[in-house]
């Protein structure tokens, strides 16, 4: 009931719509009930953010490494451009919560005590992460790509600029976006052939 208040909330009028009264007003519950099952908005925040990711497709299971990763950043492309709640929540969990929900009791800052941030924190790394970590530690991309290339930084150089385009430029990420973003990637980041 407060999961559903608060995701309703957040896909009608975003992270500034989902306060402690406007969930308890919703959900038709007292602020107690809230902080019993939750401990703080920003875990109430979390499971409502979390409920909303759609997920991502799979990487490609086979294929030169090129391919893949331009099918799989291209899948992330169309998330982003079609689906602001992705750049919502990534930039939600970039500024450590500061800021984005009312004052909590209790609330110290620490993600040992919010269980619901740490869940919605793995998932995304499950989701957006795991499936370039996949393609980058292959056999594949060993014996094309660099061997000190390490996986978060190569995720950084791939993604990053799908976010600040969307972020900065509003211009559209289209796959021939996301192939120059990956044919540069593939042209700095492969063995030297000399």
């Amino acid at each position: 009931m407060l999961i559903d208040a608060a995701t309703r909330l957040l896909g009608e009028g975003g992270i500034d719509a989902v306060t402690i009264d406007a969930v308890t007003r919703t959900a038709g519950v007292a602020r107690a009930t809230l902080y019993r099952h939750f401990g703080t908005g920003t875990e109430l925040l979390a499971a409502a953010f979390e409920r909303l990711i759609p997920p991502v497709p799979p990487a490609p299971p086979q294929g030169p490494v090129r391919e893949q990763l331009l099918t799989l950043l291209t899948s992330q492309a169309k998330l982003i451009e079609n689906a602001p709640l992705q750049l919502t929540v990534l930039s939600w969990l970039g500024l450590s919560l500061r800021g984005s929900v009312e004052s909590e009791p209790g609330a110290g800052g620490q993600d040992e005590e919010r269980p619901r941030l740490r869940l919605l924190r793995r998932r995304i790394i499950e989701q957006y992460r795991q499936p370039f970590d996949a393609i980058l530690t292959s056999d594949d991309a060993r014996a094309t790509l660099r061997s000190d290339l390490d996986p978060g930084t190569a995720l950084a150089q791939l993604v990053g600029p799908l976010i600040f385009n969307r972020l900065v430029t509003d211009q559209p990420i289209d796959e021939a976006f996301c192939a120059r973003i990956v044919n540069d990637f593939v042209a700095a980041n492969t063995h030297d052939q000399t």
